[in-house]
Protein backbone atom coordinates (compact mmCIF):
# COMPACT_ATOMS: atom_id res chain seq x y z
CA UNK A 1 0.00 0.00 0.00
CA UNK A 2 1.48 3.26 -1.02
CA UNK A 3 2.36 5.44 2.01
CA UNK A 4 1.15 8.32 0.58
CA UNK A 5 -2.17 7.73 -0.97
CA UNK A 6 -2.86 6.10 2.60
CA UNK A 7 -2.20 9.37 4.27
CA UNK A 8 -4.16 11.54 1.67
CA UNK A 9 -7.55 8.90 2.01
CA UNK A 10 -6.78 9.71 6.26
CA UNK A 11 -6.28 13.64 4.80
CA UNK A 12 -9.86 13.21 3.13
CA UNK A 13 -11.53 11.20 6.24
CA UNK A 14 -12.29 8.63 3.90
CA UNK A 15 -11.48 6.05 6.52
CA UNK A 16 -14.12 2.94 5.22
CA UNK A 17 -12.42 3.24 1.95
CA UNK A 18 -8.87 3.06 3.42
CA UNK A 19 -10.18 0.01 5.32
CA UNK A 20 -11.80 -1.73 2.27
CA UNK A 21 -8.20 -1.30 0.42
CA UNK A 22 -6.71 -2.86 3.50
CA UNK A 23 -8.68 -5.78 3.49
CA UNK A 24 -8.38 -6.00 -0.43
CA UNK A 25 -4.24 -5.88 -0.38
CA UNK A 26 -4.24 -8.54 2.64
CA UNK A 27 -6.70 -10.71 1.48
CA UNK A 28 -6.38 -13.28 -1.88
CA UNK A 29 -10.65 -13.22 -1.86
CA UNK A 30 -10.40 -9.86 -3.98
CA UNK A 31 -7.47 -10.87 -6.00
CA UNK A 32 -9.15 -12.51 -9.03
CA UNK A 33 -11.85 -9.18 -9.23
CA UNK A 34 -11.09 -6.67 -11.83
CA UNK A 35 -10.44 -2.99 -11.11
CA UNK A 36 -14.10 -1.54 -11.55
CA UNK A 37 -15.30 -4.43 -9.06
CA UNK A 38 -12.85 -3.51 -6.79
CA UNK A 39 -13.24 0.40 -6.46
CA UNK A 40 -16.93 -0.24 -6.70
CA UNK A 41 -16.51 -2.55 -3.07
CA UNK A 42 -14.23 0.54 -1.69
CA UNK A 43 -17.00 3.07 -2.79
CA UNK A 44 -19.77 0.97 -1.11
CA UNK A 45 -17.74 0.98 1.63
CA UNK A 46 -17.37 4.67 2.02
CA UNK A 47 -20.71 5.13 1.70
CA UNK A 48 -22.25 2.53 4.31
CA UNK A 49 -19.69 4.36 6.64
CA UNK A 50 -21.41 7.37 5.93
CA UNK A 51 -24.90 6.66 6.38
CA UNK A 52 -24.05 4.88 9.24
CA UNK A 53 -22.53 8.33 11.07
CA UNK A 54 -25.38 9.87 9.86
CA UNK A 55 -27.97 8.05 11.78
CA UNK A 56 -25.91 7.25 14.60
CA UNK A 57 -26.23 12.01 14.39
CA UNK A 58 -29.84 11.81 14.37
CA UNK A 59 -30.20 8.73 17.03
CA UNK A 60 -28.14 11.31 19.17
CA UNK A 61 -30.47 14.29 18.17
CA UNK A 62 -33.33 12.52 18.95
CA UNK A 63 -32.90 11.79 22.92
CA UNK A 64 -34.78 8.33 22.66
CA UNK A 65 -35.61 6.85 26.00
CA UNK A 66 -34.99 3.71 24.26
CA UNK A 67 -33.52 2.59 20.95
CA UNK A 68 -35.92 -0.39 20.26
CA UNK A 69 -36.52 -1.91 16.90
CA UNK A 70 -39.70 -2.74 15.96
CA UNK A 71 -38.67 -6.68 16.05
CA UNK A 72 -38.66 -6.05 20.11
CA UNK A 73 -42.10 -5.47 20.10
CA UNK A 74 -44.61 -8.08 21.03
CA UNK A 75 -48.06 -8.21 19.49
CA UNK A 76 -49.50 -11.41 21.43
CA UNK A 77 -49.96 -8.77 24.10
CA UNK A 78 -53.86 -7.76 24.45
CA UNK A 79 -53.59 -4.14 24.11
CA UNK A 80 -55.30 -2.94 20.77
CA UNK A 81 -52.26 -3.01 18.91
CA UNK A 82 -52.60 -4.51 15.23
CA UNK A 83 -49.27 -5.71 13.47
CA UNK A 84 -50.44 -4.51 10.54
CA UNK A 85 -51.62 -0.93 11.01
CA UNK A 86 -48.40 -0.46 13.28
CA UNK A 87 -46.41 -2.05 10.62
CA UNK A 88 -47.82 0.52 8.30
CA UNK A 89 -46.89 3.51 11.01
CA UNK A 90 -43.53 2.27 11.12
CA UNK A 91 -43.43 2.76 7.04
CA UNK A 92 -43.15 6.51 7.76
CA UNK A 93 -45.17 8.01 5.37
CA UNK A 94 -47.50 10.17 7.21
CA UNK A 95 -43.73 11.74 8.47
CA UNK A 96 -43.08 12.60 4.93
CA UNK A 97 -47.09 13.37 4.18
CA UNK A 98 -46.31 16.06 7.33
CA UNK A 99 -49.16 14.17 9.63
CA UNK A 100 -49.36 13.85 13.23
CA UNK A 101 -50.08 10.72 15.19
CA UNK A 102 -52.06 11.12 18.54
CA UNK A 103 -51.21 7.82 20.64
CA UNK A 104 -53.78 7.23 23.76
CA UNK A 105 -53.88 4.54 26.03
CA UNK A 106 -53.96 4.18 29.77
CA UNK A 107 -50.55 4.54 32.18
CA UNK A 108 -47.92 1.09 31.13
CA UNK A 109 -49.37 0.16 28.20
CA UNK A 110 -46.39 0.75 26.05
CA UNK A 111 -46.84 4.42 24.90
CA UNK A 112 -43.50 5.67 25.59
CA UNK A 113 -41.73 2.41 24.43
CA UNK A 114 -43.87 1.86 20.98
CA UNK A 115 -43.22 6.27 20.07
CA UNK A 116 -39.75 5.65 20.40
CA UNK A 117 -39.77 2.34 18.03
CA UNK A 118 -41.82 4.59 15.62
CA UNK A 119 -39.12 7.29 16.04
CA UNK A 120 -35.76 4.90 15.82
CA UNK A 121 -37.60 3.93 12.86
CA UNK A 122 -37.82 7.40 11.17
CA UNK A 123 -34.39 8.18 12.07
CA UNK A 124 -33.45 4.66 9.89
CA UNK A 125 -35.38 6.05 7.22
CA UNK A 126 -33.01 8.94 7.69
CA UNK A 127 -36.07 11.59 9.04
CA UNK A 128 -34.41 14.09 11.68
CA UNK A 129 -36.59 13.02 15.07
CA UNK A 130 -36.53 14.60 18.62
CA UNK A 131 -37.96 12.98 21.55
CA UNK A 132 -39.00 15.02 24.87
CA UNK A 133 -41.64 14.75 27.17
CA UNK A 134 -43.92 17.76 27.03
CA UNK A 135 -43.49 19.24 30.34
CA UNK A 136 -39.48 19.26 30.10
CA UNK A 137 -40.32 20.62 26.55
CA UNK A 138 -42.73 23.57 28.63
CA UNK A 139 -39.71 23.95 31.02
CA UNK A 140 -37.12 24.70 28.09
CA UNK A 141 -39.21 27.03 26.57
CA UNK A 142 -40.07 29.00 29.98
CA UNK A 143 -36.10 29.12 30.56
CA UNK A 144 -35.88 30.26 27.09
CA UNK A 145 -38.25 32.50 27.35
CA UNK A 146 -36.53 34.23 30.19
CA UNK A 147 -32.83 34.76 28.98
CA UNK A 148 -34.08 36.07 25.68
CA UNK A 149 -33.35 32.63 23.47
CA UNK A 150 -36.92 31.57 22.93
CA UNK A 151 -37.05 32.43 19.07
CA UNK A 152 -33.80 30.27 18.38
CA UNK A 153 -35.00 27.59 20.86
CA UNK A 154 -38.44 27.08 18.86
CA UNK A 155 -36.62 26.94 15.68
CA UNK A 156 -34.86 24.09 16.78
CA UNK A 157 -37.64 22.50 17.68
CA UNK A 158 -39.52 23.49 14.59
CA UNK A 159 -36.70 22.01 12.10
CA UNK A 160 -37.24 18.32 13.13
CA UNK A 161 -39.08 16.20 10.54
CA UNK A 162 -40.71 14.32 13.83
CA UNK A 163 -41.24 15.80 17.20
CA UNK A 164 -42.49 13.14 19.62
CA UNK A 165 -43.84 14.75 22.82
CA UNK A 166 -44.51 11.97 25.68
CA UNK A 167 -47.19 13.03 28.31
CA UNK A 168 -49.09 15.39 25.86
CA UNK A 169 -51.35 17.32 28.42
CA UNK A 170 -50.43 15.13 31.40
CA UNK A 171 -50.76 18.69 33.41
CA UNK A 172 -53.43 21.49 32.91
CA UNK A 173 -51.75 24.67 30.46
CA UNK A 174 -51.36 28.07 32.30
CA UNK A 175 -52.42 30.50 29.74
CA UNK A 176 -48.20 31.43 29.10
CA UNK A 177 -47.43 27.46 28.59
CA UNK A 178 -50.70 27.73 25.87
CA UNK A 179 -49.18 30.49 23.95
CA UNK A 180 -45.83 28.56 23.36
CA UNK A 181 -47.63 25.62 22.47
CA UNK A 182 -49.74 27.22 20.27
CA UNK A 183 -46.38 29.31 18.67
CA UNK A 184 -44.62 26.16 18.26
CA UNK A 185 -47.20 23.94 16.76
CA UNK A 186 -47.84 27.22 14.01
CA UNK A 187 -44.28 27.10 13.15
CA UNK A 188 -44.88 23.36 12.58
CA UNK A 189 -48.16 23.41 11.05
CA UNK A 190 -48.06 20.93 7.71
CA UNK A 191 -44.40 21.33 7.58
CA UNK A 192 -43.35 18.60 10.05
CA UNK A 193 -45.36 15.89 12.31
CA UNK A 194 -45.84 15.54 15.69
CA UNK A 195 -46.62 12.44 17.42
CA UNK A 196 -48.88 12.80 20.81
CA UNK A 197 -48.55 10.25 23.49
CA UNK A 198 -50.80 10.85 25.71
CA UNK A 199 -53.13 9.12 28.42
CA UNK A 200 -56.22 11.55 27.69
CA UNK A 201 -58.77 10.89 24.96
CA UNK A 202 -58.79 14.23 22.45
CA UNK A 203 -62.35 14.46 23.94
CA UNK A 204 -60.70 15.52 27.08
CA UNK A 205 -57.66 18.01 25.65
CA UNK A 206 -60.05 21.50 25.47
CA UNK A 207 -60.75 21.34 29.48
CA UNK A 208 -56.74 20.89 30.07
CA UNK A 209 -55.87 24.33 28.33
CA UNK A 210 -56.66 27.40 30.54
CA UNK A 211 -58.02 29.33 28.06
CA UNK A 212 -60.95 28.56 25.73
CA UNK A 213 -59.77 30.55 22.52
CA UNK A 214 -56.21 29.13 22.32
CA UNK A 215 -57.41 25.81 23.33
CA UNK A 216 -59.86 25.79 19.86
CA UNK A 217 -56.74 26.91 18.41
CA UNK A 218 -54.27 24.07 19.58
CA UNK A 219 -56.77 21.38 19.00
CA UNK A 220 -57.75 23.09 15.73
CA UNK A 221 -53.95 22.59 14.35
CA UNK A 222 -53.79 19.28 15.53
CA UNK A 223 -56.41 16.86 14.96
CA UNK A 224 -57.77 17.52 11.53
CA UNK A 225 -54.18 16.25 10.39
CA UNK A 226 -53.87 13.57 12.57
CA UNK A 227 -53.46 9.74 12.86
CA UNK A 228 -54.68 8.00 16.01
CA UNK A 229 -53.47 4.81 17.66
CA UNK A 230 -56.04 3.84 20.76
CA UNK A 231 -54.41 1.12 22.87
CA UNK A 232 -55.93 0.15 25.97
CA UNK A 233 -55.10 -2.95 28.58
CA UNK A 234 -53.31 -3.62 31.63
CA UNK A 235 -50.09 -2.01 32.36
CA UNK A 236 -46.95 -3.94 30.58
CA UNK A 237 -44.95 -3.12 34.26
CA UNK A 238 -47.34 -5.87 35.60
CA UNK A 239 -47.16 -7.89 32.52
CA UNK A 240 -43.57 -8.23 32.75
CA UNK A 241 -43.08 -7.78 36.49
CA UNK A 242 -41.35 -11.13 38.04
CA UNK A 243 -44.16 -11.21 40.30
CA UNK A 244 -47.08 -11.53 37.88
CA UNK A 245 -44.71 -14.09 35.96
CA UNK A 246 -43.77 -16.10 38.76
CA UNK A 247 -47.56 -15.95 40.42
CA UNK A 248 -47.01 -19.64 41.39
CA UNK A 249 -43.69 -19.05 43.12
CA UNK A 250 -42.70 -18.39 46.74
CA UNK A 251 -42.77 -14.61 45.77
CA UNK A 252 -45.15 -12.82 48.46
CA UNK A 253 -47.65 -10.38 47.08
CA UNK A 254 -48.44 -7.29 48.61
Amino acid sequence: MNPSTVEQLKALRLSGMLEAWSEQYTSSTYHDLGFDERFSLLVEREHHRRDQQRLQRRLKQAQLSTTAAVADIDFSVARGLVKSKFLELADGQWVQAHLNLIMVGPTGVGKTFLSSVLANRCCTLGQTVRYIRSADLIMELKLARADGSLPKLQRQFAAVNLLVLDDWLRDPLPLQEARDWLDLLDLRYRKASCLFATQLPVEDWHGQIADPTLADAILDRIVHDSLRLVLKGESMRKLTSKLHTHSQSTYSRY
